[in-house]
């Protein structure tokens, strides 16, 4: 193990955070350093100051926000040096791979709380993507020869993210527009940008700050310089722009629809799918509480994702006995329709997808699905499966291409393997029409704006977020929630099994909240908002237009080394 001396931790530390900063002249003196002598030990630490600011910034895994403006100045600065030494891309991809693990620990380690092995995989797994994009920048700069070359690392990050969200292994969770779900009042400007402007955001700050801290501190130039006035306007003018878009006073509109939220507190370990429990006894402590708060006037009564726990068929579910008790518990409120989650399946004569799985006794094809349940006072119940599934858990990456992987599916409570899902986001045509969201389908912002330009005035969010205990991970789920009512300026009704449960407006702003891990219900007048956002019209735009730079300067890379060869061997 490689230990620093205190001088030469001295002589480290205290430049980072200092140098470029206004003190006593001997004490400046006394700081200087070069930092292109870093040692290794040296960019290991500095590594690690960069997981450390990018966990503690992260919603309730620290929750200090501006830490996040600094968190990839460390990383900066050992790419430079690395440059300037000539260093290999290996010596960066370890560095970045202790930052990345790091940060990825820090801000996700609850997941292990439901599965182990599904932690250490995404664990692993993301950590690698980060540090490989990191280090794909490294080299872009290092092979662009410009100053201006430090800020690829903005197209070649946001064009990570877009990819994350699209394709079997996505995790968007730590996606750095995520960070200010916690800070509303920072971002109304996603109803133009979504959540890649907070990337974006986060990114160019880093930047103006790494040029800065390296004009001070290595170019010996004037510390009040065009990198520190672009800096403090990176920073500021977002959040100032932000704070004109919010609201003086509260909403008071006509057109509100009564909605009742129904937190019933069924553990998901021990009772809503162990053996022995029926749908019956836990429709009737959903009821309990939905009754206690519904009146005449009330339009909807949301069920949280799984309530009803015990799997079966679709087109039987007017036959089946636990119907018959909806149906009789909907009568006594009068006009209120019911959306809430389910377990289900359907049955067909050939493979329908990759999800189908072929029963020889009775050769017929099954299909399990996680689905919102719409039933409407007069009228068929109808299904809308979820799309969005979790990797290992509700979807085996590329199973489609290796079959054989679902066998190595995580049991994770109801239903394991690959599921069914709806091919694009849907809504249902009811009377008012509603949207939705199925748990991990609240953290992609583009698949939600895909229902609201579907017509919904409302959100709705169903889930169960007991399987991670009480820790950070229900919380951050429950702030997800302010930027998808931002990015479409709708409210935003969310239902969850074990809580939070709550209603966000369309700032953003929370506007009710139960607490976890508790049976709960109430009513909340809901405005029906129409109009649509940029970012609703347009969705992640700002990922499509990165990957097309990072395309062309792939091909400016790959033009630019055909050339260089060409004039070594001539």
């Amino acid at each position: 193990m490689i230990l620093l001396k205190r001088p030469q931790l001295r002589s480290f530390f205290l430049p980072v955070f200092f140098n470029s900063l206004h003190f006593p002249s001997k004490f400046s003196t006394f700081i200087q350093t070069d930092y292109m002598n870093f040692t290794r030990a040296q960019r290991y630490l500095l590594s690690l100051c960069s997981g450390l600011l990018l966990s503690i910034s992260f919603p309730f895994t620290g929750s200090i926000t501006p830490l996040v403006f600094l968190g990839f100045v460390p990383l900066l600065f050992i790419s430079e040096n690395l440059q300037e030494k000539s260093r290999g891309g290996w010596h960066l991809f370890l560095q970045c791979y202790l930052t990345f693990l790091v940060f990825n620990l820090g801000t996700t380690w609850w997941v292990a709380n439901s599965s182990f092995v599904g932690a250490l995989l995404a664990f692993v797994f993301n950590t690698l993507f980060m540090s490989l994009t990191f280090v794909l920048f490294h080299f872009v700069k290092k092979g662009l020869k410009s100053n201006w070359a430090v800020w690829t690392l903005i197209p070649l990050w946001i064009s990570f993210e877009y990819f994350h969200f699209n394709w079997d292994l996505s995790w968007p969770w730590l996606t750095l527009g995520n960070f200010f779900s916690i800070r509303p009042s920072w971002i109304q400007w996603y109803e133009y940008t979504g959540v890649f402007g907070g990337s974006t955001w986060v990114l160019t700050v880093n930047i103006f700050l790494f040029l800065w801290i390296r004009s001070v501190w290595i170019q010996k130039k004037k510390k009040w310089n065009r990198w520190l006035i672009g800096t403090m306007l990176s920073m500021l003018l977002p959040v100032v722009y932000s704070w004109t878009k919010m609201p003086i006073l509260p909403f008071k509109g006509t057109q509100l629809y009564k909605v009742a939220v129904v937190q019933p507190n069924v553990d998901p370990y021990n009772e809503k799918f162990a053996l022995g429990t029926s749908n019956e006894q836990q429709l009737q402590r959903f009821f309990s509480l939905a009754n206690s708060v519904v009146d005449s006037t009330t339009d909807l009564v949301v069920g949280p994702e799984t309530a009803i726990s015990q799997g079966f068929i679709e087109s039987r579910l007017p036959g089946l006995p636990f119907y018959s008790m909806i149906q009789a518990e909907m009568r006594k409120w009068g006009k209120a329709e019911l959306l809430i989650g389910a377990s289900t399946a359907e049955l067909f004569d050939t493979k329908h997808s990759r999800a189908s799985v072929y029963i020889p006794g009775q050769r017929i094809y099954y299909e399990s699905y996680n689905s919102s349940l719409h039933i409407p006072q007069k009228g068929e119940p109808a299904f809308i499966h979820k799309s969005k599934l979790v990797p290992g858990v509700e979807m085996i990456p590329f199973s489609n291409l290796f079959p054989f992987l679902e066998t190595l599916a995580i049991e994770n409570g109801g239903t394991s393997g690959t599921l069914g899902i709806e091919k694009e986001p849907k809504i249902f045509p009811a009377k008012e029409k509603l949207a939705p969201i199925v748990c991990y389908e609240s953290i992609y912002g583009d698949f939600v704006s895909k229902q609201v330009k579907q017509g919904a005035r409302f959100l709705t969010v169903i889930t169960n977020d007991g399987w991670w205990g009480d820790s950070p991970g229900y919380k951050q789920h429950f702030s997800f929630s302010s930027l998808r009512a931002i990015e479409n300026r709708r409210w935003v009704v969310r239902s969850a099994n074990t809580g939070k449960s709550g209603v966000f407006d369309e700032f953003g702003l929370i506007q009710k909240e139960t607490g976890y891990w508790k049976e709960a219900a109430f009513q909340y007048p809901i405005p029906r908002l129409e109009k649509l956002t940029f970012y609703t019209k347009h969705g992640d735009y700002l990922g499509v237009i990165s990957q097309f730079i990072a395309l062309f300067l792939f091909i400016g890379l790959g033009i630019q080394f055909m050339i260089n060869k060409r004039n070594a061997v001539s």
